[in-house]
């Protein structure tokens, strides 16, 4: 009798759209049925914590922190991640091992018609220092208020009118089937990794690593990889407004990035281009921009 495949996920409804498409993908690419795959739910610390800021609780740790300790006590094979909030350092008994085709990254308005739309002083919710940065270089007017939770829950928060606009993924709202909600932000820099689900599974597991390498889709995993890299060389957390995006063009990586203060006013850009293999130049790019960046970026990122 085969063992049934344990996928360990958050238990958000979105997180859960997401382990249901990576069985999805799994079942069509060996055959599987229904029953040889099940999805085990766990609450991780930041779905019980909603009130502060990732950064000020433990950063991106928070989503990661309990799904890994199931991960490693066999309690699952395998955890399925927004990959946006997978932390660079992982545990080396770890490995991510497959990823989903990309979603759409960019960002959509919520409350709104567009940037320019939203009236003098309005409140932006959002506890996102690359969101807030990115909205503050534009619209330095605009007062930011925490705005944490789900997808519906900041939705509500907005219809409720704790906020007046808020700004949150396509590839989230694309999920759970919200496709007309907002308006798409084009000129913005998603957040490192954003539109990715990434899967986990135990280094030293063979079996289920040949298992996800049938759903691997390297574009997404060469892009996403680069982007996290940047993050490695940068050395960024949760307080430091990132804003990256890596794109496969002509057998080349194209890595695009920005660093900003966290009003907005000042932003170091940059940009590279380099061969899929080179593990080099994400990092060469991270040196360049922190050499440039005003000393209150740079700052950000100390240590």
């Amino acid at each position: 009798m085969m063992q049934t495949l344990r996928i360990g996920t958050r238990g958000s409804p979105l997180a859960l759209v997401q382990a249901r498409l990576v069985a999805t993908a799994l079942r069509d690419a060996h055959g599987w049925g229904g029953e040889r795959i099940e999805i085990v739910p766990i609450t991780t610390t930041g779905d019980q914590v909603r009130d502060r800021p990732l950064a000020e609780i433990g950063g991106k740790a928070l989503w990661t922190r309990e799904l890994d300790r199931a991960l490693r006590e066999g309690i699952t094979d395998i955890s399925v991640h927004s990959m946006k909030d997978v932390e660079t350092g992982r545990p080396p008994e770890l490995a991510i091992v497959a990823m989903l085709p990309r979603a759409d990254v960019r960002d959509r308005l919520i409350g709104a018609a567009s940037v320019d739309a939203l009236p003098h002083g309005a409140r932006l919710g959002t506890s996102s220092p690359r969101r807030m940065a990115q909205m503050l270089a534009r619209r330095p007017d605009l007062c930011i208020v925490p705005l944490r939770g789900n997808v519906d829950t900041r939705l509500r928060k907005i219809a409720t009118g704790e906020a007046d606009a808020t700004l949150l993924a396509s590839a989230g709202l694309d999920r759970l089937g919200k496709r007309d909600v907002g308006v798409v932000l084009d000129d913005f820099l998603p957040a490192p990794a954003q539109g990715a689900v990434g899967i986990e599974a135990r280094a030293d597991d063979r079996k289920t690593g040949l298992i996800l390498g049938a759903i691997d889709h390297r574009p997404t995993h060469l892009c996403v990889s680069a982007e996290r890299r940047l993050l490695e060389g940068l050395g960024g957390n949760c307080h430091s407004p990132i804003g990256a995006l890596a794109t496969l063009e002509d057998s080349q990586i194209r890595l695009r990035a920005e660093l900003m203060s966290p009003d907005g006013a000042l932003i170091e850009s940059g940009e590279t281009r380099f061969d899929p293999e080179d593990r080099d130049a994400p990092l060469a790019l991270a040196r360049q921009m922190l050499a440039r960046a005003a000393p209150s970026i740079r700052a950000l990122f100390d240590g």
